[in-house]
């Protein structure tokens, strides 16, 4: 690789110039850049990604005419799926610094969202210098209130703000409708805060790379697809299984405390939550076996696992529920002890038990790759 040769990036993270623009990424070369810039200005002249990219392609002029060896890039990544679209952009890398051979890189950027994937950079080529491109803007009310309503009319940002308020104001309507008006504020926190929880953990990440994994086991034509629709559906039954079992137990002064409603919740559920776990390991285990049967020793102790959390889990909410004799509960205080040793010893020996046959059968898999290097020599 050519020692000393500069690559000037511009990373649009949520693919501007592919969804305003029609730009495929990445662009390479200075020519590529600026049609981009140009394309993009014309389809939304207030996008700030294009003063990034013209920024960028300043610095690689300014480059070029101190006579240092330069290239310039624009990386994107994907408008909705920020999880897709770091893959991208990683991919998209891999493919400039192997283009332009450079050897270290000087990257420009809009903002703080596009500095998100530094690290993805950095694990590609190294990062010499970091441009913030900062736009002027007038700081009057006029100018506030149009930025917020460019910001509501993104796709991205409108779902994160009106699905919420506006389901928290159906329900809202609908209880006060049907004679609750003291349930309803309750119902309407409780779906503003499940959204809130729901996005501060990330799960809507999870869900969409869930919806991706199904999405690639069905074009496959992947057993997996099957155990995954399965799957889902016993998470919910065993979700609503734990959740009723928590009404069940349910005390009005709250003397049982969060811990043993989290324990009267594992209870009911852990039942149809190992269920699914045994499920979807052996659709994952049926397609490593049928297509990747190398890997076979990495997938086969899923199930032993599953079986062993399950097992331990059960006899620990047993234990905690059974010790404050809660009312109608089918264990009592002497069987606790019995209960939770019971389940631990069954749990670490079914644990063992996926251990050794792990072991077996990646010994198995060694002896057959020598065996085919053997043959092949």
């Amino acid at each position: 690789m050519t020692q000393g040769r500069t690559l000037v990036l511009s990373v649009d993270r949520d693919d501007d110039i592919g969804w305003k623009g029609k730009v495929e990424s990445p662009c390479i070369g200075r020519a590529a850049c600026l049609t981009a810039a140009t394309t993009l200005a014309l389809a939304d002249p207030e996008d700030s990604d294009i003063n990034a990219i013209f920024s960028a392609i300043k610095i690689y002029d300014e480059l070029i005419a101190k006579g240092e060896e330069a290239a310039i890039a624009v990386v994107a990544g994907n408008h909705l799926h920020m999880i897709e679209g770091d893959r991208k952009i990683a991919a998209s890398l891999e493919q400039v610094v192997s283009e332009t051979q450079v050897s270290n890189c000087i990257l420009v950027t809009d903002g703080a969202e596009d500095e998100y994937v530094i690290p993805i950079i950095q694990s590609k080529i190294p990062v010499s210098s970091i441009k913030r491109v900062i736009v002027n803007q007038m700081p009057n009310l006029e100018g506030t209130y149009y930025i917020l309503k460019k910001l509501l009319d993104d796709p991205k940002i409108s779902r994160m703000v009106f699905i919420p308020i506006g389901l928290a104001m159906l329900l809202y309507a609908i209880a006060y409708l049907a004679g609750w008006p003291g349930a309803a504020t309750i119902i309407v926190v409780g779906v503003i805060g499940s959204y809130m929880l729901y996005k501060g953990f990330g799960f809507d990440e999870l869900v969409h790379g869930i919806i991706d994994t199904l999405r690639i086991s069905l074009s496959r034509g992947r057993f997996s697809f099957i155990t995954y629709t399965i799957t889902i559906l016993l998470i919910v039954i065993g979700a609503t299984a734990g959740f009723f079992n928590v009404l069940k137990y349910y005390t009005t002064d709250g003397s049982l405390g969060l811990v043993l409603y989290l324990m009267t919740f594992i209870f009911g559920a852990v039942e149809w939550l190992v269920i699914a776990g045994l499920v979807l390991s052996v659709g994952i285990i049926i397609d490593v076996y049928s297509n990747e049967r190398e890997n076979l020793g990495k997938v086969i102790v899923f199930p032993f696992f599953v079986a062993a959390i399950g097992l331990i889990l059960y006899g620990a909410s047993v234990f905690l529920i059974a010790m404050n004799e809660i009312p109608d509960f089918p264990f009592s205080a002497d069987s606790a002890y019995t209960s939770i040793f019971q389940a631990t010893v069954a749990g670490i020996a079914t644990a063992i038990v996926g251990v050794v046959i792990q072991f077996f059968i990646n010994r198995r898999i060694i002896e057959q790759r020598k065996q085919e290097i053997i043959e092949v020599i």
